[in-house]
């Protein structure tokens, strides 16, 4: 449905008409003034170039259609008396969404120092990408946003994650045409396969096709209004098209726009939640046409400006060097008649409020755009009643993820009726041994089912889509917004979501620092199919290079967890899952794993973090170890162990310590990370001057990186993944990375002095049983019986 701005119904009064053009013309001189002025905000003087900024940054070009659409929501939010939020799509956005926050009054509430007056205005004016002040995107520094927008792609994505779970919500989302050309936003359109019309708010996507990039046109502006409308019609929505460039038609399309897509929603809820329709819904969406930079420069320097890419940033550039420059900058602040906007004192005059709600009505303070005052603690049952027995450790074998499922099921259940809790991933619940959740909540779908299919539901809070991009948005929209959840993924392909984790971590070390931004529940990764068994997959599912990517982040909001056993994954994740302003990343198997630790000593040893594991080790106490056998994740813990008991076995006067880290930043300085070790600490543990051989879970160098200002680095030897690998056994995976058990003996004799003449017949027998491996699994496809039935003997 085309909504034409020529013959729009009379949805407005000319007087609503007149108010909603007022306070829109001064969100948009508000943009400007952002963009250019550090002083005389009111044009009380005529324009001097002292007035204007040295370094002209931010962008204008998407700014008045952002404009438009916060004074449209307004309307409507007060109108209808709506619980709403907004999301924020186009990168340089900034402009806009500040100048309304500051209109409504709630940037003035959360910086009294930035009034609304003059000085407040020029305050507003000056900090803007000003050193010392507010970045360009709409930032954590604003209020109302939990969508930064500085990588494009996310945000419609974390606008269903919004409305995941708040019926009463409605999240407005605007998409800038350059961001609906990237990959994430393309999938994320299928999120309305997702919503629940029962259960859940609804999201109204605002397609702003304004032409343009920085540089080049874009596409779906491009595409004629008949193929635009099929596209977005497939996608199972169903599209009102606001186009023009005249102000007042536009304010009355945009407004019957709205009306109609909210009267929609309405409808759609009501029948779901009457039920009076089990269909799943078509929901509306707007597709807003106006000219990028609309309202500014027509023309500079002899070139066309609105409406082009020129439009995209700063369209004057050269205002305190150029007197024509400044004559156009001065003529373009005064068209918005800002003595009609703001009174003498520079406050904004009656009219150009009247659209604003009132109190947390506003887009600017709705407590879902700061979820930490929405947030309960999470439910957690006893640790214990999951636990797995273990008298003797390295005997029984389980599951460790498997094990999570079981707790994991019953926290979703003990949040049936709060509806706070959520379980995503890409199209691998049950592949990664989660499926014990499937008895407390399916898997939510409301796309066409067949009688095959299993677990889906309607209302389910297992959410499933081959997209880890649209997985990541659902939860970090769920998150910001004051609920708790956990992303499960191969560990191989979670990297499709660097770029998403790195903007959520300056996500939330920005917002630590904000006191009015309240903390939310921590996003909580589950990293398993991992790459020691990989397998049976092969070379491309190998990968565990995330956690080197994560620790390269803020210290203080990252956390990487390694838990050898079923019982120090239970303990992990109840950590993360109770914890905070955090990311948490945890790798575990899903494959059978060896039993070390009774949940108490599990408890204790992830709260420490790394310790010694003194019935797996050799040294009594009346002498330094000769050697120290360190490990960090499951497959390194087992080969360890492995290795430690074949020195007791053919080097009994050897003192060797059995170290396990839990917890990878503990290797760090403790002036570093908040888990770091000092000097004393972890010299006590490592010794300052003994071999440290030490098989991790991944890239070795890792290791050496985290550890290099140690006392001993000189005397640490890290054996890990070394992007060999291919499709083979189990252990064929770690000798071809030299992190098997007979390699780690054939380590400590050649580093431990002395012992590389007194050893020579140990390390020759290590040698050849690898390479009788080499020559067993080519001929039988299985590993060596002494490696597959394996126990620990201590």
């Amino acid at each position: 449905m085309s909504v034409d701005p020529r013959q729009a119904s009379t949805v407005l009064t000319d007087d609503e008409l007149r108010t909603l053009d007022a306070h829109w013309r001064a969100a948009n001189y508000l943009a400007v003034g952002q963009i250019y002025l550090m002083a005389n905000p009111l044009l009380t003087e005529p324009l001097r170039p002292e007035h204007v900024k040295p370094r002209l940054l931010g962008h204008w070009g998407t700014s008045p259609g952002l404009n438009l659409v916060h004074t449209h929501l307004n309307r409507v939010i007060k109108a209808r008396d709506l619980n709403a939020l907004c999301v924020w799509g186009p990168g340089h956005g900034g402009p806009a969404v500040v100048a309304n926050s500051w209109l409504e009054g709630s940037y003035s509430e959360v910086y009294p120092d930035v009034p609304q007056d003059a000085t407040g205005m020029a305050r507003l004016f000056k900090q803007f990408s000003f050193p010392g002040g507010v970045p360009s995107h709409v930032a954590p520094e604003t209020p109302g946003s939990i969508h930064e927008g500085g990588e494009l792609g996310y945000s419609l994505a974390h606008a269903y994650g919004a409305a995941l779970d708040n019926p009463d919500l409605v999240v407005a989302c605007v998409i800038g045409d350059g961001e609906a050309e990237t990959g994430p936003l393309a999938a994320s359109w299928h999120s309305n396969k997702f919503l629940d019309p029962v259960h859940d708010g609804a999201v109204l996507p605002i397609l702003h096709l304004n032409g343009y990039k920085i540089a080049n046109p874009t596409v779906l502006a491009r595409l004629p209004e008949p193929e635009l409308d099929a596209l977005l019609r497939g996608y199972g929505h169903d599209p009102l098209h606001v186009t023009g460039d005249d102000p007042a038609a536009v304010h009355r399309a945009m407004a019957e726009a709205m009306d109609t897509a909210l009267d929609r929603i309405a409808a759609l809820q009501g029948a779901a939640r009457e039920g009076r329709s089990a269909e799943r819904p078509r929901w509306p969406v707007i597709v807003l046409r106006t000219p990028k930079g609309w309202t500014g420069p027509a023309e500079v320097d002899g070139l066309p400006v609105e409406g082009t890419w020129r439009a995209h940033q700063v369209p004057l550039a050269a205002v305190r060097d150029n007197p024509e420059h400044l004559r156009q900058l001065e003529a373009w602040l005064r068209s918005y008649r800002p003595e009609e906007l703001f009174d003498e004192r520079g406050a904004p005059r009656p009219d150009v409020v009247a659209c604003v709600p009132a109190g947390t009505r506003r887009l600017g303070t709705t407590p879902h755009a700061n979820g930490g005052l929405l947030l309960r603690d999470l439910p957690m049952p006893d640790l214990d009643t999951y636990a797995v027995a273990v008298d003797k450790p390295g005997t029984t074998l389980h599951e460790p993820t498997r094990v999570l499922g079981d707790l994991l099921e019953d926290v979703m259940r003990a949040t049936t009726d709060r509806r706070d809790f959520r379980l995503v991933g890409p199209d691998e619940t049950a592949s990664n041994r989660l499926q014990a959740v499937y008895a407390a909540s399916g898997k939510a779908w409301q796309a066409q089912t067949l009688e095959v299919d299993e677990h889906l539901d309607r209302h389910g809070r297992v959410m499933e889509i081959l997209s880890e991009h649209t997985c990541q948005g659902w939860l970090e929209g769920y998150l910001l917004t004051g609920r708790h959840g956990l992303f499960s993924c191969y560990e191989a392909f979670v990297h499709i979501v660097d770029s998403m984790v790195n903007q959520h971590i300056k996500w939330l070390r920005v917002t630590r620092r904000l006191p009015w931004r309240a903390p939310i529940a921590s996003l909580n990764y589950l990293l398993t199919s991992h790459v020691w068994r990989q397998d049976h997959n092969g070379f491309s599912h190998q990968d565990p290079g995330f956690v080197d990517h994560v620790l390269n982040k803020s210290p203080e909001a990252v956390r990487v967890y390694l838990p050898p056993d079923a019982n120090t994954l239970l303990s992990v994740a109840d950590h993360a899952l109770r914890s905070k302003d955090y990311v948490n990343v945890i790798v575990a198997g899903k494959q059978p794993c060896f039993d070390w630790l009774t949940m108490e000593q599990a408890k204790v040893h992830c709260a420490r973090g790394a310790g010694i594991w003194e019935w797996a080790g050799t040294e009594t106490g009346e002498r330094e170890p000769d050697v120290v056998l360190a490990c960090a994740g499951d497959v390194p813990t087992l080969e360890v162990l492995a290795a430690a008991q074949l020195i007791r076995r053919h080097l009994p006067d050897l003192a060797v310590r059995v170290v396990n880290v839990v917890d990878i930043a503990r290797l760090l300085p403790a002036e570093e990370h908040p888990h770091g070790m000092s000097d004393f600490e972890y010299d006590g543990l490592f010794t300052a001057d003994r071999p440290v051989i030490f098989a991790y879970h991944g890239y070795p160098w890792l290791i050496h990186r985290l550890a290099y200002r140690r006392t001993g680095h000189g005397h640490l030897h890290v054996r890990g993944y070394k992007e060999v690998g291919t499709t083979t056994t189990p252990f064929d995976m770690v000798v071809g990375n030299d992190l098997d058990r007979y390699r780690l003996v054939m380590d400590v004799i050649d580093r431990v002095p002395g012992l590389a003449v007194r050893a020579a017949g140990v390390r020759q027998r290590m040698e050849d049983t690898r390479l009788r491996h080499r020559e067993w699994i080519r001929e039988h496809g299985t590993d060596l019986p002494e490696v597959a039935d394996w126990s620990w003997e201590g």
